[in-house]
């Protein structure tokens, strides 16, 4: 994600042709412009790399895919690039003009290890297997897209080490936020009860009854290889590709105890309710969260840093060509939205790429 916006990527969804004006007017921002045929060859690059597409979509948590062919996106995904764009651009207009700070090569430098960093660390989290890595998907970029994404990336970091309200990226700091949020941490032993929707009252009733976390899960889940000890499926730290995911579904439980509403997944043979339960917690170290808390840290930064962003952007003066996108307002405030699309029958090859849902490993 960009380093104060998660709106770093496209969302490339299905293909259709995207067609560019050779007199497209590009993107002005202030007093600073793209032009028409620079953003084309952004576009392309992204459609012609499945190593960029796929880093793009793990800072994104969005599915990637190229174009039919040169210059092809989805009207959609080509549109958020330019907001991404427009993003980086204001951040660096206010970053420049206003605080008078120059970018220097060795900013450039840095900007770049902490890019290559956050998509390697966002591809794990997410457990994609990407072609190549977070160094050669830069790589990827043409030298005018690159050099602008790290002169953003490089006026984020700096705009955002400005702000009160983020915790500074440095050992002391992310040390003194592990200590006061350790428990966050911790090694999470779960088991769980995967039930179907038809047995969901029963469980209930059961679980009402004071059944034991063992009990229900013995009796009701069809997860036979847990369901045979009692539920329990394995225990996660800090470095466990899952572990996020998992914090996140037993957020607020308390020891031995399933909650009395269940997560839903959508499996291949049909719908199922999903309980778990937190069966034991065990304290890490700072090092063994180290990557964790630099990754919740600067989610943290980017959302105390969002507002900031935003209000830049309702004071900037922006542009956009409309063949690349239509800049207005929603309800999160100023963004750029897809162009009008032609009738489906014109459209080329559109396609939707739907989602799974997430499982522990």
């Amino acid at each position: 994600m960009r380093r104060l916006v998660v709106l770093f990527v496209v969302a490339l969804i299905g293909v259709s042709a995207f067609g560019l004006s050779a007199r497209a007017g590009g993107v002005r921002v202030n007093s600073v412009d793209v032009s028409g045929s620079t953003m084309r060859a952004e576009l392309s690059a992204i459609a012609a790399s499945p190593t960029l597409q796929c880093y793009l979509s793990a800072l994104s948590a969005s599915g990637l895919s190229a174009g039919a062919g040169g210059d092809t996106l989805a009207a959609a995904g080509a549109a958020a690039w330019v907001d991404a764009r427009v993003q980086g651009m204001t951040i660096s207009s206010y970053v420049a003009t206003t605080l008078h700070h120059v970018v220097s090569p060795a900013d450039m430098a840095s900007a770049q290890a902490s890019l290559e960093l956050e998509m390697t660390q966002q591809v794990s989290a997410q457990s994609r297997t990407c072609p190549g890595t977070a160094a050669q998907a830069i790589a990827a970029m043409t030298p005018e897209m690159r050099n602008a994404e790290l002169r953003d990336w490089s006026s984020s970091l700096f705009l955002e080490a400005k702000l009160n309200t983020t915790v500074p990226l440095t050992t002391s700091s992310l040390e003194t936020y592990f200590q006061s949020h350790q428990s966050n941490y911790d090694t999470l032993c779960i088991s769980i009860a995967l039930v179907s929707p038809t047995q969901v009252s029963a469980f209930g009733v059961a679980q009402g009854n004071g059944e034991t976390v063992a009990q229900l899960a013995s009796k009701f889940s069809l997860d036979t290889a847990s369901a045979k000890r009692g539920g329990a499926y394995g225990c996660y730290g800090p470095t466990a590709t899952s572990y996020s995911s998992i914090r996140a579904d037993v957020s607020g439980q308390s020891l031995n105890v399933f909650p009395t509403t269940p997560h839903y997944l959508s499996l291949s043979q049909g719908t199922y309710a999903l309980y778990v339960a937190i069966t034991k917690r065990s304290p890490t170290s700072f090092a063994q969260a180290e990557p964790l808390v630099v990754s919740d840290v600067r989610s943290q930064n980017a959302n105390s840093a969002n507002g900031v962003e935003k209000s830049l952007e309702y004071q900037a003066a922006v542009y956009v060509d409309p063949a690349m996108g239509r800049w207005g307002l929603d309800t999160t405030g100023p963004r750029v939205f897809a162009p009008a699309l032609p009738a489906a029958s014109t459209v080329l090859g559109v396609a939707s790429l739907s989602g799974t849902a997430a499982t522990y490993h």
